[in-house]
């Protein structure tokens, strides 16, 4: 398994807030995010994790050339204007087997991620499995509704409809880049119109509930996401 973060955002909701740094420098509990989620790479035994970052973001690429990992990191500098294309620019080094894609921005249980990477393994004839959560505090939900095998049948912009939500970690066969070019053609924008074009066209997506997923888009998500953590560490 290879591991892949989109960190190419602006994060300008933060910077508007008065967070100085990039987003992908802010700090959880005194670790970068970036740094958070190359430890999880790490211990998930992923076997390389391959970063975006934009071109703006020098003290990022700085960051991340200085500093000393024990997994091999590569990091691609591209601006682009989705996570879609974001993921594009990151497939050819993600072609030969399946891969976790991460949101830079997306915090989570470390134990119900390790089960979530033993479901998503398991489900051999998916293309894709995602990570849902019923805890919705984002401004633009992406809501799923599933069937009785927790399949994907169809994604809504709204909340109120459905009661799983997305959460920015994805396990995703390369099989899914078989129609990269077709949906570049279609002008689509951002990766929940990828993941619709997927469903659409027959791919298979699947869902894996965890008991809640935080964003990091303002400052005051960085206090709850602390002391998400802090009971991680009760459970």
């Amino acid at each position: 398994m290879k591991f892949a973060i989109i960190a190419a955002g602006d994060g300008s909701r933060l910077a508007d807030e008065g967070i100085t740094l990039p987003k992908p420098l802010v700090k959880v509990r005194n670790v970068p995010l970036i740094d958070r989620l190359i430890r999880i790479a790490e211990q998930s035994n992923a076997e390389q994790v391959n970063i975006i970052v934009n071109e703006r973001m020098r003290e990022v690429r700085e960051h991340l050339f200085n500093s000393h990992y024990n997994i091999p990191v590569s990091v691609v500098v591209q601006s682009t204007p989705s996570s879609m294309h974001s993921l594009f620019v990151l497939a050819p080094y993600l072609l030969q087997s399946p891969f976790c894609l991460v949101t830079v921005d997306t915090i989570f249980y470390e134990q119900e991620f390790q089960q979530y990477l033993v479901f998503a393994q398991s489900r051999r004839g998916s293309d894709g499995v995602l990570a849902v959560t019923d805890f919705i505090d984002d401004e633009k939900p992406l809501c799923v509704e599933l069937d009785e095998n927790r399949r994907i049948i169809r994604f809504s912009d709204t909340k109120e409809q459905y009661r799983y939500a997305t959460g920015g970690i994805y396990y995703f066969s390369p099989r899914i880049f078989d129609v990269m070019n077709e949906v570049l053609a279609t002008g689509t924008l951002r990766l929940r119109n990828f993941l619709r074009y997927l469903i659409d066209h027959g791919y298979t997506l699947c869902a894996f509930p965890f008991s809640k997923i935080i964003d990091v888009d303002h400052a005051s998500d960085i206090r709850v996401a602390e002391q998400f953590l802090a009971e991680e560490e009760h459970r």
